[in-house]
């Protein structure tokens, strides 16, 4: 069986739709090319991905920016079943995938007002994905306040297989936020997001198991597609602060962010990073970031002992269930180290050494279904 990874491909609209994250109304025009290695521990998945950006000013008040992206994903990953014994390993599915995606985003400078709309296409052998967005943000207080606001679309065509059918789903995502500019060195934002996606929002690969008795004294495990809801709401509360400390060569970069969605899900994520100068031409960047979710309502690790039993067919009444461990209460670590090194006046070079761990808390999924990887990230840009 191949399995379809969705993370990298919901990674990348997300992305390239990040209204959520305030930018600089201009950009230096540039060409930067980036190569990530994403390899989980003991076989499983591995992700090898390939970026090209290119920014370029047209006159005065236009910006236009184009990135595609190529990767190869291969591996190993948890289908759903349960291991023979309690907490012991799982069974694991082989995955092969390749997906193709690109963006595009034009920009319109006004005196106070910077308007940019942007489209971005995501391709895998059973999975299209086409996003849009819309961001405008507003200057005011002598461009000490920000305001943004922004709204971007999602539209997917999954295929599912064992239903032969292609299935869609749409998604519908708004932002209002403020950055505030508190004094020469320090900035803060606050951003609220709200969101909803409706159709198919399940994994066509995820199983779930049941043992059922079906003669006298003869148990089988029958594996049945998981089932879930075909509508989601969400909203998201995002704070950070920049600050710079010149005396120190150095400056802090923190978030924090609240979710919450109508799977039954709250999640808390906070992201720290201190940018320090080495140097007329060398800038180190440690960073770390924790994340904590509850499981969704309806995971599972198994249905057996379920009240009902299960179809084959999606059943938008319910009952829902999932075994996905992605929708298990968790808790994830992410560390590493960045260096940014100018080359010459118009070179850069980047690379990055990242490790990241999950963790299983409710004490009854196998740990063995939880990857630790490691991201190696190499980039080099030029501007002009």
């Amino acid at each position: 069986m191949t399995l379809r990874l969705t993370l990298t491909r919901a990674a990348f609209i997300a992305t390239v739709l990040a209204w959520c994250q305030p930018r600089s109304a201009r950009a230096e025009d540039s060409v930067a090319y980036k190569y990530q290695d994403y390899r989980e521990s003991g076989g499983r998945i591995s992700v090898r991905a390939q970026y090209g950006l290119v920014e370029q000013d047209l006159g005065t008040d236009w910006h236009v920016k184009v990135q595609g992206v190529i990767d190869a994903i291969a591996g190993a990953t948890p289908n759903g079943q349960p291991p023979s014994t309690p907490g012991g390993q799982v069974p694991l599915s082989q995955l092969t995938e390749r997906r193709k995606a690109w963006s595009a985003e034009v920009a319109n400078q006004q005196p106070r007002v910077n308007l940019a709309f942007g489209f971005a296409n995501s391709r895998e052998s059973d999975y299209v994905s086409n996003g849009w967005s819309l961001n405008t943000r507003t200057d005011f207080n002598q461009k000490n306040t920000t305001l943004l606001l922004g709204l971007a679309g999602t539209d997917d065509d999954v295929s599912i297989r064992y239903l032969r059918t292609i299935a869609k789903k749409r998604g519908l995502d708004f932002v209002a936020g403020v950055t505030q500019l508190l004094d020469p060195r320090t900035s803060v934002t606050l951003n609220l997001g709200l969101g909803r996606s409706t159709g198919y929002l399940g994994d066509p690969y995820r199983l779930v198991e049941q043992r059922t008795e079906i003669l006298p004294g003869i148990v089988l495990p029958l594996d049945y597609p998981e089932n879930r809801p075909d509508h989601r709401s969400k909203w998201t509360l995002l704070g950070s602060l920049n600050r710079a400390v010149p005396e120190w060569g150095g400056a802090l970069d923190a978030s924090y962010r609240l979710y919450h969605d109508t799977f039954g899900t709250t999640a808390h994520t906070v992201e720290l990073a201190w940018l320090q100068s080495w140097g007329p031409r060398l800038t180190l960047v440690p960073t770390v970031r924790w994340y904590d979710q509850t499981a969704a309502d309806f995971y599972v690790v198994s249905l057996t002992g379920a009240p009902f039993t299960p179809t084959y067919q999606l059943n938008p009444a319910g009952p829902f269930y999932s075994a996905d461990y992605r929708l298990s209460a968790f808790r994830s670590y992410q560390y590493g180290l960045k260096a940014v090194v100018d080359l010459a006046a118009n070179w850069q070079l980047d690379a990055a050494l990242e490790k990241y761990e999950m963790h299983g808390r409710d004490h009854a999924t196998s740990p063995y279904v939880y990857p630790t990887a490691t991201i190696v990230t190499v980039g080099l840009k030029f501007s002009w």
